[in-house]
């Protein structure tokens, strides 16, 4: 990290933010609330609510981890997107602040989102959230350091934030909820599963012991294609239901194909266009989701 005073620009904080990754916050919000409509129970408000909590967490865990990473000397050498602290663009504390402020915004858009759902202890799984958010790669024992980040990902990412969504609305918990919560918690382990193979010759070097790094790249490439065919053939178990929901079929062509490419070897900067594509596909099949009840909901009225 740089020596002296580091001032970021407005730019580099973005670019810090890491807004590629807001798909992957967006995507169970709207598989949540689909599963509510489902049920004519939609409720706009705190679907923007559960957004909001989403959104302010997922950035606040991009800067989290970037000042954690970049104090504890791992982001050194590291391909990707800039990294604040591990660039010297901004100082630790800077970044720290920006995390936590984050966090906070995380916290008021929850407690307006639990007011209204008359949810109360649903605050506990706030609070457990924001433990998971800081101790990823934060603290003096980072889950994620430890090869248990994919775990939580799936919990958080896929189910907390799906099933969250569609309880603050229903109050109930559904097939289709629970099936758009497997799906979207899958490709986000995909997702950090691709991210940590074109890691792992730095995170070997600095002794971040990543799942990918302790399966090693053959093995990580082979969960990867795995995690993101199961999370299209979930959809399966819905069909029965409501026949629309194969649509989602139509996702398997850039499923393949983002599959091929880390199957193929692919290393470093080759690997970033594949975060960015299973982001598109959990997003895509979240909303895909969508137009099923829809178009099943209009075929019941017809």
């Amino acid at each position: 990290m740089k020596e002296g005073i580091a001032v970021a620009s407005p730019a580099e904080w973005i670019e810090g933010a890491r807004l590629r990754t807001l798909p992957l916050a967006l995507a169970p919000i709207v598989a949540g609330s689909v599963a509510a409509a489902e049920l004519h129970s939609f409720r706009p408000l705190r679907a923007v609510l559960a957004l909001l909590v989403a959104f302010f967490l997922q950035v606040g865990v991009n800067y989290a981890n970037d000042y954690s990473d970049g104090v504890k000397g791992t982001d050194e050498g590291r391909v990707g997107p800039m990294r604040l602290v591990g660039s010297g663009a901004a100082s630790p504390k800077a970044v720290k602040f920006a995390a936590f402020l984050c966090f906070g915004l995380a916290v008021c858009s929850g407690v307006l989102l639990v007011a209204l759902a008359n949810q109360w202890w649903f605050l506990a799984v706030g609070a457990s959230a924001l433990f998971a958010a800081w101790g990823y790669t934060g603290g003096k024992r980072p889950y994620g350091y430890m090869g248990l980040g994919d775990v939580f990902v799936f919990i958080y990412f896929g189910l907390v934030a799906t099933l969250g969504t569609l309880f603050t609305q229903t109050n109930q918990l559904t097939l289709t909820g629970w099936v758009g919560a497997g799906a979207v918690g899958l490709i986000s382990c995909a997702l950090l599963m691709a991210n940590n193979v074109r890691d792992i010759p730095t995170d070997s070097e600095s002794g971040k012991l990543t799942l990918a790094v302790r399966l090693g790249d053959r093995a990580a490439r082979i969960t990867y294609a795995v995690e993101m065919i199961l999370a299209i053939l979930l959809c399966t178990v819905l069909v029965p239901q409501n026949p629309w929901f194969a649509l989602i079929f139509v996702l398997v062509g850039p499923t393949v194909y983002s599959c091929v490419t880390v199957l193929s070897g692919r290393t470093g900067k080759d690997l970033i266009p594949v975060l960015k594509q299973a982001g598109i596909v959990a997003l895509a099949y979240s909303l895909l989701m969508g137009l099923a009840v829809f178009l099943g909901n209009f075929n019941s009225l017809s």
